[in-house]
């Protein structure tokens, strides 16, 4: 049976240049996976590091046979030698991601076969948590935000909208994707049906305030037809997320408000508050639409260092 054009059957010889295998790998990237050209000059550049590290760790120009060869300490040491020079986390991941594909093409196409890097554990970053408003905060974003709009219209718009996303917990994305027929109203108790990321659909409860807020724009909305936007821009388009965001660093820039007050640190703000108001875990996850729990259980790491930061302040002995 003839060979396919994704594997070979040799074995790779003493002397084979690595470089031209890179540069194949390069062409494969680029001709067949389609990459985009930024994934290409990154990828590309990792692995001539990668050759290069090998160059001076090796003590000599690296051929097939010598990277087939190579161990599981010989794939550490490059990325200690990345760390050492101060290359973070992420960038010392993504070279490994380049690595990886660039074994695995060495396999299908040059018959190099090496177990020894998928032994290897990706680098670790730090896990960030996210920060939220103070409880005074998100509720001066919430009620106030419009003090600055253009006119009487604009501030109920962004008031409401501003409302929505800490009295919901929703994404900037999940609440201008909203049209009119969703619009929660007043002295109504159904929920908001939300297509989050996945297209996971879920049901989130509307407070009263956050209703009047909503109901309160539509009495100025231009156009409250079921299929239009529910936040819609001067153009009469559904509001573009950057408007948001910046209306918002407008406002703390005026107000004193930390710089890390944004659209998305109020979703933080409406999880941090549920959890040390005692809402269960479990019902902030389905709230905010994580399809995993470890999403939502970084909250109980900012709940445990709130919680450490007030003993400090105040037991007798914290000092």
């Amino acid at each position: 049976m003839p060979e396919t054009s994704d594997t070979v059957s040799s074995t790779p010889g003493k002397g084979a240049n690595a470089a031209a295998a890179r540069a194949a790998w390069c062409a494969w990237l680029e001709n067949e996976r389609r990459a985009a050209p930024a994934t290409l000059i990154a990828y590309g550049h990792d692995v001539a590091d990668f050759l290069g590290f090998l160059t001076t760790h090796l003590g000599a120009e690296p051929d097939l046979a010598a990277l087939a060869g190579l161990r599981l300490a010989d794939f550490r040491a490059w990325l200690a030698a990345a760390a050492s020079e101060g290359i973070g986390a992420a960038s010392r991941s993504r070279r490994l991601s380049a690595l990886r594909s660039f074994f695995r093409f060495l396999a299908r196409r040059e018959g190099v076969e090496n177990n020894q890097i998928a032994l290897l554990a990706g680098p670790r970053g730090k896990r960030h948590l996210p920060r939220a408003l103070s409880e005074r905060q998100a509720l001066l974003v919430a009620d106030e935000i419009g003090e600055a709009a253009p006119d009487i219209a604009f501030e109920t718009r962004d008031i409401a909208l501003f409302s929505l996303l800490y009295g919901c917990g929703l994404r900037i994305s999940e609440a201008l994707g909203l049209d009119c027929r969703a619009a929660p109203r007043p002295g109504s108790e159904a929920p908001l049906r939300i297509l989050g990321k996945r297209a996971k659909e879920r049901l989130v409860p509307v407070l009263p305030a956050v209703r009047e807020a909503i109901a309160a724009w539509l009495a100025r909305h231009p156009n409250p037809a079921p299929a239009s936007p529910l936040f819609i821009g001067a153009r009469g388009k559904r509001l573009n997320p950057g408007v948001a965001q910046r209306i918002l660093r407008d406002f703390r820039r005026r107000r004193g408000l930390p710089e890390h007050a944004t659209p998305h640190a109020l979703r933080h703000s409406f999880a941090t508050h549920l959890l040390e108001s005692g809402a269960d875990l479990r019902v902030i996850q389905e709230l905010l639409g994580h399809a995993s729990l470890a999403s939502t259980e970084r909250y109980t790491a900012m709940d445990a260092n709130a919680l450490l930061a007030v003993w400090r302040r105040a037991h007798p002995r914290a000092g």
